[in-house]
C-alpha cells in the first residue's frame, strides 16, 4: 500500500495555479497509478483539509529535439483538487 508521501508528489506552483488558489483551487503532480480515491485520502491526511473534488489528466510527453539528440518528455499525471469553503493550503507559510 502506498503512503500519502507516494501519492502527491509536488505541488505544481505556477501562474496559472497560483491564481486558482484564492478560489481553493490546488493542482498536484501525483504518481501514475494513483486515482481520485487515493488523491482525496492523500490530500486530507497531508494537509488536514476537506476536498470536495477532485480532477485527474494525464500530462502526455512531447517529442523536444536539442541538436542532432530527439526525444520525449516523460508523461505525467496531474490533479486538480478543489477544497471545501473555508479550507485553504499554506504553501508559503514558513518562509518570510
Amino acid at each position: 500500500m502506498k503512503t500519502p508521501q507516494d501519492i502527491i508528489i509536488q505541488p505544481i506552483v505556477s501562474e496559472k495555479s497560483y491564481e486558482h488558489m484564492a478560489d481553493g483551487v490546488y493542482q498536484f503532480r501525483v504518481a501514475k497509478s494513483a486515482n481520485k480515491v487515493d488523491i482525496k485520502n492523500a490530500i486530507e491526511t497531508i494537509f488536514k483539509v476537506s476536498v470536495k473534488k477532485v480532477n485527474t489528466t494525464t500530462v502526455v510527453s512531447k517529442p523536444k529535439r536539442r541538436g542532432v539528440f530527439q526525444g520525449y518528455t516523460p508523461s505525467w499525471k496531474k490533479a486538480v483538487v478543489t477544497l471545501k469553503e473555508g479550507d485553504k493550503i499554506d504553501f508559503f507559510e514558513g518562509i518570510a
